[in-house]
C-alpha cells in the first residue's frame, strides 16, 4: 500500500509559483565551450540555441576529462550534456570507446537516437545492447569497433559472459539514471561491469537523487568527482496536482469522462500491475478512446510501436506501469493520471514528472476512493 497521502500534494497555485522562479542565465553558449565547429553547427541545426543549466555547468568538466556527478531530473537536457563533450573528444580520438548504461531499454534506445542525430555524417558508430530483442544482431554489431556502446546492465552482462563484449576497452562509463538502476536491482551488475573497465577510466554519473546506495557507488568507483546539481527547488513545482474522488463502481467511468474532455490532449495513465494496465487500455479502446499500453510483458518492438503511436498523436492515452515508464521522454504531455496509487512518494514524483517538463506546466490527477 502507498506510504504517503496524495491529498497532501494538492496545489492549485502552480502558475503563480512558476512566474516568480528565477531565470537561469547561462555562462556559456555552444560556440564558447570549445566544441568542434561542425558539432556546433549540428547542434544549431537541431534547434539547440541556449545551453540548459546542466549543459552549461557540466560540459566544461567532461571536456576536461573529470569524473562528474550530475544531479538532475529528466527533461533537463542531461543526455546532450554528456553526449556533446564525449562526441567532441571522440572526433579527436576515434579509438576511444564509451559505455553508457541506462535502466530501461526505452531510455537506452532514446540515448542512441539522440547520439545518431548529433553525429549524422561523422562516421561515429554505436551498438545498442538491450534485453527484449534478439541478441545475435548485437553480437554482430560488437564485432566492429563502436565508439559508443549503449545498453541496459542485464544485457551488457550477458554479452560479457558470452565473450562478445570486453569493457576493458572503455575509457569512459556513463551511468544514466543511476538511482533508477539501483532501485531496479542492478547494483551487482553495475559493480561487475565497472570492475572490468579500465582503472583510469572516467565515470559520469547522473541521478535525480543522491541516495545512500548511489553515494556508496560514487565512493567505490569515482575519483574526485565534480558535483553539479540543477535540481529544481521543488521537483513538482511545475505540475498542478489534485485528486479525483470516485465512488464504488464508478472508477472507470470517471476516467472515461475525464479523457473525453478536449483539454486532456496527451495523457499518461499509470496503473499498478501489468495485467491491469493491459486490461485498462483494451477497455479504453472499446470505449472509443485511442489508447496504447506499455508494460514489462511487451516485447521491445511492441513498446516502441506503442510509444511511436503516442508520440505521433495516433494515440491520445498511454497506459503504463512504473517500471515501463522509466526513461520515457515524450514532449507536451498535458496530464498524468494516477489511476492506481503509486507505492511511494519517489514513484509519485517520477510519475508526475512526465508532464510539466522544461518550461511547460502540466497537471497530475490522483484517483482516491471517496
Amino acid at each position: 500500500m502507498p506510504t504517503f497521502d496524495p491529498t497532501r500534494f494538492i496545489n492549485a497555485n502552480t502558475r503563480s509559483t512558476i512566474a516568480t522562479e528565477e531565470v537561469y542565465v547561462p555562462q556559456h553558449n555552444f560556440h564558447t565551450f570549445g566544441l568542434p565547429e561542425r558539432l556546433v553547427a549540428t547542434v544549431t541545426s537541431l534547434g539547440l540555441i541556449t545551453p540548459s543549466p546542466i549543459q552549461d555547468q557540466i560540459i566544461p568538466h567532461i571536456l576536461e576529462g573529470r569524473d562528474v556527478i550530475g544531479l538532475a531530473e529528466t527533461g533537463t537536457g542531461k543526455t546532450a550534456a554528456f553526449l556533446l563533450p564525449l562526441i567532441a573528444r571522440t572526433l579527436i580520438d576515434h579509438k576511444r570507446q564509451v559505455l553508457i548504461l541506462a535502466p530501461t531499454r526505452e531510455l537506452a534506445t532514446q540515448i542512441e537516437k539522440d547520439l545518431q542525430r548529433l553525429t549524422n555524417g561523422y562516421r561515429i558508430f554505436s551498438a545498442l545492447c538491450v534485453g527484449g530483442t534478439a541478441i545475435m544482431p548485437q553480437v554482430r554489431a560488437l564485432k566492429h569497433h563502436n565508439q559508443f556502446v549503449i545498453g541496459t546492465p542485464g544485457r551488457i552482462i550477458d554479452l560479457m559472459d558470452r565473450g562478445n563484449f570486453d569493457p576493458t576497452h572503455c575509457s569512459t562509463v556513463v551511468l544514466d539514471e543511476a538511482d533508477r538502476m539501483l532501485d531496479m536491482g542492478f547494483i551487482h551488475d553495475m559493480k561487475k561491469i565497472m570492475s572490468r573497465t579500465q582503472e583510469n577510466r572516467e565515470t559520469l554519473l547522473f541521478s535525480a537523487t543522491m541516495s545512500p546506495a548511489t553515494e556508496a557507488l560514487t565512493k567505490q568507483f569515482m575519483r574526485g568527482p565534480v558535483t553539479v546539481s540543477v535540481k529544481k527547488k521543488d521537483v513538482t513545482g511545475s505540475v498542478l496536482q489534485d485528486v479525483v474522488r470516485y465512488g464504488a463502481e464508478e472508477k472507470y467511468d470517471t476516467l472515461v469522462t475525464l479523457l473525453r474532455d478536449p483539454a486532456f490532449g496527451r495523457v499518461i495513465v499509470f496503473g499498478a500491475m501489468k495485467h491491469g494496465v493491459e486490461k485498462l487500455a483494451t477497455q479504453l479502446r472499446t470505449s472509443g478512446i485511442r489508447a496504447e499500453s506499455i508494460h514489462g510483458n511487451k516485447s521491445h518492438g511492441q513498446r516502441q510501436r506503442a510509444l511511436a503511436n503516442f508520440r505521433g498523436g495516433q494515440a491520445q492515452v498511454l497506459v503504463a506501469t512504473d517500471v515501463a515508464a522509466r526513461g520515457i521522454h515524450v514532449e507536451n504531455v498535458t496530464h498524468v493520471i494516477n489511476y492506481d496509487l503509486p507505492t511511494s512518494f519517489e514513484d509519485y514524483v517520477h510519475r508526475i514528472g512526465r508532464t510539466g517538463r522544461a518550461d511547460k506546466t502540466g497537471k497530475a490527477l490522483t484517483f482516491v476512493p471517496a
